[in-house]
């Protein structure tokens, strides 16, 4: 039996990439994990993966996947799920805010005001969706005053990297961490924001093959990027470490964490910080 086992954790945008990576990983340590997410069949997005393919592999790596189709930008979908949750499992352990709206154009060079109001969407699927899918997993987490609440953010939370909207997205993330952790405190729920540097996934590799210039940026350069799993390695530390409310509230970076818990990427690499040349988080845990 794994570390987690009989744990019970929601992955949001999980057909692919770092949401697919977190609930492998999560999975590993024999957590049920229900993998949320808008791609349902092959095809339906240029880039592969499915959750029923990610809930397939969380089996295969010795948890249970639940794969449910779930659109963040409706709300009653997201309620659906989390009563889906409630019923089937009568708790909640972590949540891990994922799901993200990346615009196609996000590493164009463009300026704002030339790029399209429809990036607003990085707000609506990305922070206000954030807010509602904690909202409905503290309405599980309070009764059993026991939780853990991962948002995915970035160095993009105080450094510019591609654009206005995805660093207000960024930023208003862990702000919200922040907060809601202040509100969760009382009931024993620990709240954080993690920052991610590159992370290999299929957009990624994709980018960086496609778009000139790409790899030498200093978000994007290949030796500094890790696998999608690593941030779940260090999210299922988190889950297990006994005195984690002395983190919540704050900000970490994903690299950093790992150091403390003696954890390394899917390869044995250890990954490196990026405070000196893309900055310090902002927000640090609660006293």
């Amino acid at each position: 039996m794994g570390a987690l086992s009989g744990r019970v954790a929601v992955v949001t945008g999980a057909s692919r990439g770092i949401g697919k990576g977190i609930a492998l990983a999560l999975a590993e340590h024999g957590a049920t994990v229900y993998v949320t997410g808008r791609t349902v069949s092959g095809g339906e997005h240029p880039l592969p993966g499915t959750i029923g393919e990610t809930a397939a592999e969380c089996e295969r790596r010795g948890g249970r996947g639940v794969a449910v189709p779930v659109d963040h930008g409706r709300d009653d979908e997201v309620a659906a799920l989390f009563d889906r949750v409630r019923a089937e499992q009568g708790r909640l352990d972590i949540l891990v805010n994922n799901a993200f709206s990346l615009p196609e154009d996000l590493t164009d060079p463009a300026p704002f005001w030339e790029k399209p109001l429809s990036n607003w969407e990085m707000v609506d699927i990305g922070v206000r969706s954030n807010f509602v899918a904690a909202r409905y997993a503290a309405a599980l987490m309070v009764p059993r005053e026991s939780g853990l609440i991962v948002a995915i953010s970035g160095y993009t939370g105080i450094a510019y990297t591609y654009g206005v909207v995805f660093g207000t997205a960024k930023s208003a993330v862990d702000r919200m961490a922040r907060d809601m952790a202040v509100e969760l405190k009382p009931f024993g729920i620990a709240s954080i924001s993690l920052w991610q540097g590159l992370t290999m996934t299929e957009r990624a590799e994709r980018n960086l093959a496609t778009v000139p210039g790409l790899a030498g940026q200093a978000a994007t350069t290949p030796a500094h990027g890790c696998s999608p799993e690593y941030p779940g390695r260090v999210i299922a530390a988190l889950a297990q470490d006994p005195a984690l409310m002395r983190r919540t509230g704050g900000t970490f970076i994903t690299a950093e964490l790992a150091g403390e818990y003696g954890i390394t990427d899917i390869d044995g690499r250890e990954i490196p910080s990026l405070r000196e040349t893309r900055g310090a988080p902002i927000w640090a845990p609660i006293p």
